[in-house]
């Protein structure tokens, strides 16, 4: 992996949210990377539970301050920063008042996902990819964990079609049995024909359950990774389909080393 750049996209990652399935394996990839001397960059949301001050996250400024537009409306962009104790790893986190100040992740106190959750991933998408443009810093991998990311390879691949920076990315999606129940807000598909995204890419998004979003994602991928031991036949069925490598689970002790034969051996 020497001087290969892997972008890390994730809606969890150790140690700023709790362990799962989804933030170790968002922590332990970019280590295996970063260890085998290639370059990283990792992304996921400024979650308000997240406490900036014992983990020390601190605002970039030159990399702040630009407005994303979903569905028509202006959303200011903040883009703080921290790094991980003893790791020498940078997290880069999405940021906005409107969207992750609330002291949860996806979910309200009755257990109800956030009626705003589709707009959430429409805005984390585009923070990533136009903070990344800022960079000036083209990944050769681009690895897409959790639901709420789930929208990057979409966009990467249609919106962002023409950026010549992604020309050469490949995406890697990591498909995880932590999913939602029922759907995001059923005006989804509006929001995502506002930004004129070809009609027939979005199609399953008429029913925004977590099944469609990660046939969504793993139908615009390179390469497809099974990050849980057991995924719905649904899933399995549709990946199976698809004419791309796919990395079947490993067991945590295995990850690093797997992970790096996958994007040496498939991928680049």
């Amino acid at each position: 992996m020497k001087d290969k750049r892997v972008l890390y996209v994730s809606s969890e990652v150790m140690p700023y949210l709790p362990e799962t399935e989804v933030s170790s394996t968002s922590f332990f990839a970019p280590k295996a990377v970063k260890d085998n001397k290639g370059e990283i960059r990792i992304f996921m949301p400024r979650y308000g539970k997240i406490n900036e001050r014992r983990h020390q996250l601190h605002e970039v400024i030159r990399l702040s301050g630009m407005n994303l537009v979903v569905d028509d409306m202006d959303m200011p962009l903040i883009i703080k920063v921290a790094s991980i104790p003893k790791e020498r790893m940078q997290v880069y986190f999405i940021d906005n008042e409107d969207y992750f100040k609330r002291k949860a992740t996806f979910i309200d106190k009755e257990g109800k996902l956030f009626d705003d959750n589709d707009e959430r991933a429409i805005f984390f998408a585009k923070g990533v990819i136009e903070t990344i443009k800022k960079l000036n810093w083209a990944p050769d991998i681009i690895h897409v964990h959790g639901w709420l990311a789930s929208l990057l390879p979409l966009y990467v691949k249609e919106y962002y079609k023409n950026e010549p920076l992604f020309e050469n990315s490949k995406i890697v999606t990591s498909v995880y049995n932590t999913g939602f129940e029922g759907t995001l807000n059923t005006e989804m598909i509006k929001k995502l024909r506002f930004d004129e995204i070809n009609e027939d890419k979005i199609k399953a998004f008429e029913t925004p359950d977590y099944q469609n979003m990660m046939k969504v994602a793993v139908q615009n991928s390179d390469g497809v990774v099974l990050g849980s031991e057991e995924i719905s036949e649904d899933l399995k069925e549709y990946i199976e389909k698809l004419e791309v490598p796919v990395l079947k689970y490993v067991n945590p002790e295995e990850l690093s080393a797997a992970y790096i034969d996958f994007y040496e051996g498939k991928i680049l």
